[in-house]
């Protein structure tokens, strides 16, 4: 009966190539992770915040109406706005900062709540609302959202002596996630052609989410890749079954949905990443799944020989 030689014992060259892979691959993945964290810190000043109201550019006899953004309902098309009036001097009192009539502020198209109420003696405060943004978050991460051109007519006093007068609109603030743009547009109404007082919102995702979600999708890819690179030799008999990888390949299956859930955005069910990534991730792993146990099944009846 003949018996194996027992393995040589790794030399001073084989174990220093080894030692030298092993530091080569701890460094590479700390530059990539130091890389990355520069590139997300450069990635968040790609969408700064749309600045304040500028009131060099407004005569002291026009009023302003500031649109201040909020959140971003991608799914319902809704763009929820803090809208705050600041009248012109005559309607304002500079020493109480409070209004000396009651205002009204009407936004074209229309708001979900109408009409937003500014009462007299009172300071003058933001009024939540909701406008429409079109875009189609079917589309994501290349999603686009924008709105119709705003206008603005601020009403002021009551009764007979109501008056109605256009106002500038500014957008300001910032959406989280959102690279916003306010472009300045002629109303056709106004005989100045220079006048551009009315604005349309646009809204692009960011870029550092943008990289985050590859970052998603190409994990989201690389299970399944791994799953098939393990369970294929298995089926062909070209490396030997080992059980506990079930549990692996579980644990991956149930993995899909928590890291489809969390990209930004929240994606709707049903939109291109789910059609074009989720289902055929989903597809692999259980192809996988069904390699290992078509190759559990063919070594089912084989028994480790004793060792004599």
């Amino acid at each position: 009966m003949t018996t194996e030689a027992p393995p040589l014992p790794p030399t001073s060259d084989s174990r220093g190539r080894r030692i030298a892979i092993a530091f080569g691959i701890i460094v590479a993945v700390v530059v990539i992770y130091v890389l990355s964290l520069i590139a997300v810190h450069l990635l968040a000043k790609s969408a700064p915040p749309l600045p304040a109201v500028d009131f060099s550019k407004v005569e002291a006899d026009d009023s302003v109406v500031s649109v201040h953004l909020e959140k971003l309902d991608t799914v319902n098309n809704r763009l929820t706005v803090n809208v705050l009036v600041y009248p012109k001097d005559s309607l304002y009192d500079k020493t109480f900062g409070v209004l000396t009539t009651d205002a009204a502020v009407r936004l074209y198209p229309e708001n979900d709540l109408g009409d937003l109420q500014y009462p007299v003696g009172k300071a003058p405060a933001q009024v939540s609302t909701t406008i429409e943004a079109r875009g189609d978050p079917g589309n994501w991460p290349f999603d686009s959202y924008q709105t119709d051109v705003l206008a603005a007519d601020v009403f002021t006093g009551s009764g007979p002596s109501r008056e109605k007068a256009a106002a500038r609109v500014e957008v300001t603030g910032k959406l989280d996630g959102w690279d916003a743009t306010a472009t300045r547009v002629h109303d056709p109404d106004d005989p100045n052609p220079d006048s551009l007082e009315n604005v349309r919102i646009t809204l692009h995702r960011a870029k550092g989410p943008l990289i985050f979600d590859l970052g998603i999708i190409l994990v989201l890819i690389a299970l399944p890749a791994l799953a098939l690179w393990v369970a294929i030799p298995m089926a062909l008999g070209r490396t030997s079954f080992v059980p506990p990888f079930i549990t692996w390949y579980g644990a991956m299956v149930f993995a899909i949905v928590p890291l489809r859930n969390i990209l930004p955005g929240s994606p709707p069910p049903g939109s291109w990443i789910d059609q074009a990534v989720v289902l055929w991730v989903l597809i692999a792993l259980v192809t996988a799944m069904a390699l290992f146990v078509f190759a559990w099944w063919r070594n089912r009846d084989r028994k480790t020989p004793k060792k004599t």
